[in-house]
């Protein structure tokens, strides 16, 4: 019986991954409850499972309108969800460990480390605080502004709307209340000319999608740019650019009525809100075929690494495009800003990309045979889902169980990210150092 004594070591991805299942599942048996619904009667648990799933994830799709079928008490619990899935499991648990002045262990050290992606233990507790408070005071800010919108339509009631919509775009959620029975799903529409709630709005989307080491970076180094490190430069210059390029073609191509407010506007809203929110406030089934190419490619792409947001993140697609740069000019390693990157990360680059392409077009394929829907609609759902951002051209409430379900894990594989899969299942595995004979391959 000695097996009976052996004791089982999960590592930090494993406890990452179980983490995030434990809270959805919780989540999705409080939202069963009658007490969670507007009309007293209990959710399908389906139905509650694919809401904690989104909720958790910070994606925004959803198969009930938040506003007008979930009751306050199913509203809050969302926004925990929220918040938790945001911030991250493992953040959270270590943020209660401070609370309570608990020691915490190298494990938990160590866990917070892989969790949010630092580059050493050393200083990662101190570092979380600075986190916490951090993202406590965007949130509170955030709907400080907002409140006086809400407030202005709602009444009292704006100020919980005003909190919710803040958490929700900093979290890079896309959840939102403002729809009704009768026009449910409506997300920020009634406000494509509040020029608050477009500019607070992305603000709150982009700096929980830069990450939280990029905060640290600007909050130690303000305006001295070349102190900052490779990854926080890399952020920052790969987010401008997929903010400035996007605009332009939105501005020049798909908004081009209106008044110039308007146009502005708009095009800004629908070039951030892809990465990763899923808020939108104009009608997105009017966008052209190139239109929505470019929205699917923003939200696989989605954040940063360490920040509330999903999607393959910008190191990936920068590195990729260096190490791209790289063969060109036919030299041994890519870099940025005088520095070279590390060998490994064009290789997790090319694999975090297959992984993504192939989940995006094939459970596409998948959704469109089994919901005979058109193919584009069913690949803006999958990207959507695996970026984890939550915009939609309306079919996820008329989806079936089974195409529900593909979602859930696409949802879920987009949070806690590929790589963490990978190594949940195979860290186990015995490392050989024996190689096998090399024999030319020819490429392209």
């Amino acid at each position: 019986m000695v097996f009976l004594h052996k004791k089982i070591h999960f590592t930090t991805f494993q406890i990452i991954i179980a983490g995030f299942a434990f809270i959805i599942l919780l989540g999705a048996l409080l939202l069963m409850l009658p007490i969670s619904s507007k009309s007293g009667a209990a959710t399908p648990f389906h139905e509650a499972l694919f809401t904690s799933t989104s909720a958790v994830c910070v994606t925004g799709l959803v198969v009930r309108d938040t506003a007008s079928y979930w009751s306050l008490f199913g509203q809050t619990v969302i926004l925990l969800l929220i918040q938790i899935g945001g911030m991250g499991v493992v953040t959270v648990a270590i943020a209660f460990a401070l609370i309570s002045r608990r020691k915490i262990s190298l494990i938990h050290r160590s866990t917070m480390q892989e969790a949010i992606g630092a580059p050493k233990v050393g200083g990662i507790v101190k570092f979380t605080s600075f986190f916490i408070k951090g993202t406590l005071l965007i949130e509170f800010t955030g709907a400080l502004l907002l409140m006086p919108v809400f407030c202005q339509d709602f009444g009292p009631k704006g100020i919980w709307m005003a909190l919710f919509h803040a958490i929700s775009a900093f979290c890079n959620a896309g959840f939102d209340l403002l729809g009704t029975a009768e026009a449910p799903f409506v997300s920020l529409t009634a406000y494509r000319e509040n020029l608050l709630i477009n500019i607070t709005i992305p603000l709150l989307i982009v700096i929980g999608g830069i990450g939280f080491f990029t905060w640290d970076d600007v909050h130690r180094n303000r305006w001295h740019f070349k102190r900052y490190r490779m990854q926080s430069k890399v952020i920052l210059v790969t987010t401008l650019f997929l903010i400035l390029v996007p605009f332009f073609f939105f501005y020049c191509f798909e908004y081009t009525q209106g008044p110039l407010k308007e146009r502005i506007l708009d095009s800004l809203f629908q070039t951030i809100a892809p990465r990763t929110a899923g808020f939108n406030t104009a009608d997105l089934t009017r966008l052209s075929g190139a239109g929505k190419c470019i929205m699917m490619i923003l939200m696989l792409i989605g954040g940063s690494p360490g920040s509330t947001a999903g999607g393959m993140k910008t190191t990936t697609i920068a590195v990729l495009f260096a190490n791209s740069i790289a063969v060109f000019r036919r030299k041994g390693d890519s870099h940025f800003f005088g520095r070279r990157t590390d060998e490994d990360a064009a290789r997790n680059a090319s694999t975090i990309l297959m992984m993504y392409l192939t989940l995006f077009l094939g459970g596409g394929l998948i959704m469109s045979m089994i919901e005979k829907l058109p193919l584009e609609a069913c690949l803006f759902e999958t990207a959507s889902a695996i970026g984890t951002v939550g915009l939609t051209l309306g079919i996820t409430p008329s989806l079936g169980i089974l195409s529900q379900g593909m979602l859930i894990l696409l949802m879920f594989f987009g949070r806690v990210g590929g790589l963490t899969l990978i190594y949940a299942t195979f860290s186990r595995t015995n490392k050989s150092f024996s190689r096998l004979p090399k024999e030319q391959i020819a490429i392209g």
